[in-house]
């Protein structure tokens, strides 16, 4: 037996109205560049590079290695240069970087063949990987370049501008010829 109209009638109004909060969520498909800089610890054992490099590759911000030694006094110069620049945010406004060292002679980096996959031919070098691959046109592997701030800073930003698309850090090696593939 069904009930009749005026018992459906009543079950409707004695139900509580459910009201919905307004929604207060934004909703953009635009790329959001305002990202923070991530300093990883010093790498020692090849794991450690390829973890970084994966979570680079995964959130498509760059990662930039110094490649050091314990002897190189110059090294004991740049590398805290460096990490002070990246930490007060420089590279940041442009989609940010991970950094971290590669300590060059630990055992285990020594006895891997990391440093011949990416071609480090001298000591310190600074290496930029985006999209998981090595930006070797932008490698850096001359000290007094890295001393120089202003060259730095400027560096780290154009190797922040990559996200993922490998060759956009800056005009590149035809300065702009064929436009952007973005």
């Amino acid at each position: 037996m069904r009930p009749g109209p005026a018992f459906s009638a009543s079950l409707r109004a004695s139900r509580p109205r459910l009201s919905r909060p307004p929604a207060s969520r934004t909703f953009s498909i635009s790329h959001h560049l305002r990202a923070s800089n991530q300093i990883y610890t010093s790498v020692r054992r090849p794991d450690d590079f390829h973890t970084y490099l994966l979570l680079s590759s995964s959130s498509r911000t760059p990662l930039i290695t110094l490649w050091t030694t314990s002897w190189c006094a110059t090294c004991h110069v740049v590398a805290p240069l460096i990490k002070s620049m990246v930490e007060s945010g420089v590279g940041e406004a442009e989609g940010g970087v991970g950094y971290c060292q590669v300590e060059f002679d630990a055992p285990d980096i020594m006895s891997d063949s990391l440093s011949t996959q990416y071609m480090i031919t001298s000591i310190p070098t600074l290496l930029s990987f985006d999209a998981g691959e090595a930006q070797v046109q932008t490698k850096v592997a001359d000290g007094r370049k890295m001393a120089d701030r202003a060259f730095l800073e400027e560096w780290i930003r154009n190797e922040a501008r990559r996200h993922g698309s490998r060759g956009g850090g800056g005009p590149g090696i035809f300065g702009g010829l064929f436009g952007s593939w973005k």
